[in-house]
C-alpha cells in the first residue's frame, strides 16, 4: 500500500486474508482438482458450481461448513450454515429445492457431545423447514476425534434455467451498488477470523462472533432476489457470509476489474454507535448485495419494499479498482480489491506422520472370533454410527415443494424437476476414519462411496462439491493429510469423470484434545434422463432372487465399523479402493436400474454384507434367507476361513440388488462376463438367516436399529423405506 493501513483497513484484511476467506494454506493443493466436464457450466471461482441437466435446466450447488460457530453456540451455527449455503445458491440465480448435511460428533456418552447434536440438530430443522426448502439428505458419525469440535457442513442445491444463470462479477462504472435484506448489527464481526481459529477453553467466550438467523426473512429474500432476476433488473448478485460487505464487495469488484465505493452510512442497522469498520465485516444474516442500473434502481427497490425486506443504495461501482468506504462524504479506508481477494499463498512442509506406521500395521488373527454372530450383528446394528437416523430426519420437512421422490434414509436422495421426466439424485458422503488410516486411499475412497450410493438409486453421477475438514496446516502432519486426502480425492474424480466444481475448506479443526480426523465429505450430484426409472433399497417382492454383484476387490477387517464396534480398535490400512473396477460395476448397477431390470439396490458398506441385508429388509418389512452354502463358499474364500471377515468385512465395489424369477434371464444377460456375481439367497419370511450363522428376526433386528439416537426409544415403523 505504500503506506501504514488504519484500522478500518487492517480490519477488512484480518477478514478476507482469513484462512476462512482466503484459503491461504489449501489453495496450492486445490489446483489439483479436476474442474472441467462435458456437462459443467459453471466451475470453481463463483458462489457455486453449476451443471447442465437437459432440456435447458441447470443444477447450481455447494457445500460449506460452520464448524467453529457451531462449537460454540449449536443452534445458530448451524441454522446459519443453512442459511449462508441456500444465499450461495440463490446468488448463482438458482431456486433452491434441496438442502444435505454432512455431521460428525463426539461419542454420545458425554453430555457435552449429546448437547451439541441435539441443538445442531434443531438448528438445521429450526431454519430450513421455516425457510420453505426441503432437507432430502445427508449423514452422521460419532467419534472420539470430534468431541469439542464438531462438523457440520452443509449443501445446498438449486435449479435453473440455463439462460438464466447470474454471475457475482460487479460491471458498468455508475451503477448502483444495493443492499437488500435485514439489517446489519454486530453479530458475526469477525466470524471469519474466529473460523480460522483453533478452538480453545476461550473459544466460549466468542459467542458474539456467531450470526444469528432468521429464517423468514431469508425466505422474502430469496423470492424478492428471483423476481427481480425474472424482471431482468440486476447486473450481478452476491450473497453476504463471511466477512460481509467487505467480501461481497471486494470480491464483486475484483472479479469484474473495477471499484466499488460503499457509503457506510447508509447501510441500514438495528445498532446505534456501530463504527465503518463494524459495519464493514459485520456478517448480519440474511442480506445480499446487487449491482443495478441506475435506470432500475427505482423498480428494484419498490420490489424489495413489497417483500417486506428493504433495499438501500449503499454505493456505486467505480474505476478505480479499489474497495472505498466513505462515511459522510470522507473516505476512511481505500484498499485495492485485487489486494483483498488474493490472499497470500503458503507452501507448508509436508511430512507422514509417524502414527501410520503404528496404525497401519494390522494382523487379523490377533482379533477374537465371536461366538455368537446373532449378538455381534444385533451390537452392530444399534451402534449410533449405524443405527436408523428416522430421529433426525424425522425433524426435517423433506417434502416441501413436493418434488421429493425418494425420501431420506436412502442411499441418496431423488427429485424430479416439475413438467418433465428428468430430475437428479445427491448424496453426501464422508470416511473420517478411513482417512487417518490411510489419508490417499480415504480420500478416494469418499470420492467412490458417493459415486456408489447416486449409482444405487440409478442416476449417473455428474460432478461433486467438496468440504475439505482438516485439523491445523501449520503442522507437517496435519498438512500431509490435506494434501494426501486431495490427492486421492482427485485421481477418484478422474478416474470417475466426476469434475469438482464447487467446495470449501475448513481448517484449524482442533482442540486440547487434538486434530479431528482428516475428514473431506463430498456432496455428488447425479442426472436422470427418466427419474421413474429409480431404485431404493428395500426388499419389495416375496420370492426375489437376492444378488451379490462385486469388483471381485478383497474383503477386509482392516478400518472397520466392525473392528471399531466389537474390537474397539482403529486399525488397518482398509482396502482400496480400486477405480476402475468400481467405476465398472457402479456403472452396470445403474444401467440395470435405468433399463427396468433391477429396482432395489444397495451398497455393501460400513457393517459389511450382513448389515446391508439387514438394512434392505428393514427398510422393505421383509426377510431373506441365504441359499444352502451360499455363504459357506465366501467364509471358505476368505483364505484363513474366518466368517466375520465374510460377515462383517467391508468390500469396495460391491453391491446387492433384487430380481424376481423372470427377470433373472435378463439379469444374467446383462452381467455378462464383464463382473462376478452369485444368487446368495431369497426374499421372505421375517427374519434374516444364513444357515449355521445368522438367524434373527426382523423385530429383533427392528429393536435394536431403530433406537432414537436422542436417548429416547424409537419409534418402530415397519415397511419404511429408510435404510439410515
Amino acid at each position: 500500500m505504500g503506506r501504514e493501513p488504519n484500522y478500518l483497513e487492517l480490519s477488512l484484511f484480518s477478514v478476507m486474508w482469513s484462512e476462512h476467506c482466503g484459503y491461504k494454506n489449501s489453495r496450492p493443493l486445490l489446483r489439483r482438482f479436476p474442474n472441467e466436464g462435458s456437462r459443467v457450466l459453471q466451475g470453481p471461482g463463483e458462489n457455486a458450481g453449476v451443471v447442465e441437466v437437459g432440456d435447458g435446466w441447470a443444477l447450481a450447488f455447494k457445500m460449506e461448513s460452520h464448524n467453529h460457530p457451531s462449537a460454540v453456540e449449536p443452534y445458530e451455527g448451524a441454522a446459519t450454515g443453512v442459511g449462508g449455503i441456500i444465499r450461495d445458491i440463490l446468488a448463482m440465480g438458482a431456486r433452491p429445492v434441496a438442502l444435505l448435511d454432512s455431521l460428525r460428533f463426539g461419542p454420545l456418552d458425554e453430555e457435552r457431545n449429546r448437547y451439541l447434536f441435539r441443538e445442531v440438530v434443531r438448528g438445521i430443522g429450526g431454519y430450513g423447514n421455516a425457510v420453505g426448502v426441503p432437507t432430502v439428505g445427508g449423514e452422521v458419525e460419532f467419534s472420539a476425534a470430534y468431541s469439542g469440535n464438531p462438523l457440520v457442513n452443509a449443501m445446498c442445491v438449486g435449479l435453473i434455467r440455463v439462460e438464466d444463470l447470474m454471475r457475482s462479477r460487479a460491471t458498468g462504472e455508475g451503477n448502483a451498488v444495493v443492499l437488500l435484506g435485514s439489517k446489519t448489527g454486530r453479530d458475526g464481526i469477525h466470524g471469519a477470523t474466529f473460523a480460522s481459529d483453533e478452538l480453545t477453553e476461550e473459544s466460549e467466550s466468542k459467542r458474539s462472533n456467531v450470526q444469528v438467523g432468521d429464517p423468514f426473512a431469508e425466505k422474502m429474500l430469496i423470492e424478492c432476489c428471483l423476481e427481480l432476476l425474472k424482471r431482468d433488473l440486476l447486473v450481478s448478485l452476491q450473497d453476504l457470509g463471511a466477512a460481509g460487505i467487505t467480501s461481497s464487495a471486494s470480491e464483486m469488484a475484483a472479479s469484474g476489474g473495477v471499484g466499488i465505493d460503499i457509503e457506510v452510512e447508509k447501510v441500514p442497522r438495528r445498532e446505534t454507535g456501530m463504527e465503518p469498520w463494524e459495519v464493514m465485516i459485520s456478517e448480519s444474516q440474511e442480506r445480499m448485495l446487487a449491482v443495478v442500473e441506475p435506470e432500475k434502481v427505482d423498480e428494484a427497490l419498490a420490489v424489495a419494499e413489497r417483500y417486506g425486506i428493504g433495499g438501500t443504495v449503499v454505493g456505486r461501482v467505480a474505476g478505480h479498482g479499489d474497495l472505498r468506504v466513505i462515511e459522510n462524504s470522507e473516505v476512511v479506508g481505500t484498499v485495492s480489491a485485487d489486494h483483498l481477494a488474493d490472499a497470500p499463498i503458503y507452501e507448508r512442509e509436508v511430512v507422514r506422520p509417524a502414527y501410520l506406521d503404528e496404525v497401519q500395521n494390522f494382523d487379523p488373527e490377533e482379533i477374537p472370533q465371536p461366538e455368537d454372530y446373532n449378538e455381534v450383528l444385533l451390537e452392530m446394528l444399534s451402534h449410533p454410527n449405524l443405527r436408523s437416523r428416522r430421529s433426525i430426519y424425522n425433524q426435517y420437512d423433506h417434502q416441501v415443494g413436493t418434488d421429493t421422490v425418494v425420501l431420506p434414509g436412502a442411499d441418496a436422495a431423488v427429485m424430479r424437476i416439475k413438467g418433465t421426466k428428468r430430475g437428479f439424485a445427491v448424496t453426501t458422503d464422508g470416511r473420517g476414519r478411513h482417512c487417518f488410516l490411510d489419508p490417499r486411499g480415504g480420500g478416494a475412497a469418499t470420492v467412490a462411496e458417493a459415486y456408489r450410493n447416486l449409482s444405487c438409486v440409478g442416476a449417473e453421477p455428474v460432478a461433486v462439491t467438496d468440504c475439505l475438514n482438516f485439523g491445523s496446516p501449520e503442522k507437517p502432519d496435519g498438512y500431509y493429510q490435506l494434501a494426501e486426502c486431495i490427492e486421492g480425492m482427485s485421481e477418484a474424480c478422474e478416474a470417475f469423470g466426476t469434475p469438482v466444481v464447487s467446495g470449501n475448506v475448513s481448517l484449524f479443526n482442533e482442540t486440547d484434545r487434538g486434530p479431528i480426523y482428516p475428514t473431506p465429505t463430498v456432496g455428488m450430484v447425479g442426472v436422470f434422463e427418466d427419474v421413474g426409472r429409480h431404485a431404493t433399497p428395500g426388499f419389495k417382492r416375496e420370492g426375489d432372487m437376492v444378488v451379490a454383484i462385486g469388483a471381485g476387490t478383497p474383503v477386509s477387517l482392516a478400518g472397520s465399523e466392525y473392528l471399531e464396534i466389537i474390537h474397539g480398535r482403529v486399525l488397518g490400512r482398509p482396502p482400496g479402493p480400486y477405480l476402475d473396477a468400481e467405476r465398472e460395476t457402479s456403472d452396470l448397477v445403474c444401467r440395470l436400474i435405468r433399463d427396468g431390470i433391477v429396482d432395489t439396490a444397495h451398497d455393501i458398506s460400513g457393517g459389511g454384507e450382513v448389515v446391508a441385508v439387514a438394512e434392505m429388509a428393514l427398510a422393505g418389512g421383509l426377510g431373506m434367507e441365504y441359499v444352502e452354502g451360499g455363504f459357506g463358499r465366501k467364509v471358505a474364500g476368505q483364505g484363513a476361513g474366518r466368517a466375520d471377515v465374510a460377515l462383517f468385512g467391508e468390500e469396495p465395489g460391491a453391491f446387492l440388488v433384487t430380481v424376481p424369477w423372470e427377470r433373472w434371464a435378463g439379469l444374467q444377460d446383462a452381467l455378462g462376463g464383464s463382473v462376478g456375481y452369485d444368487q446368495i439367497g431369497t426374499v421372505g419370511g421375517d427374519s434374516v438367516k444364513i444357515p449355521g450363522y445368522i438367524d434373527v428376526t426382523l423385530s429383533e433386528l427392528r429393536e435394536a436399529y431403530e433406537q432414537d439416537l436422542f436417548g429416547i426409544p424409537g419409534e418402530v415403523v415397519g415397511g419404511s423405506e429408510a435404510v439410515g
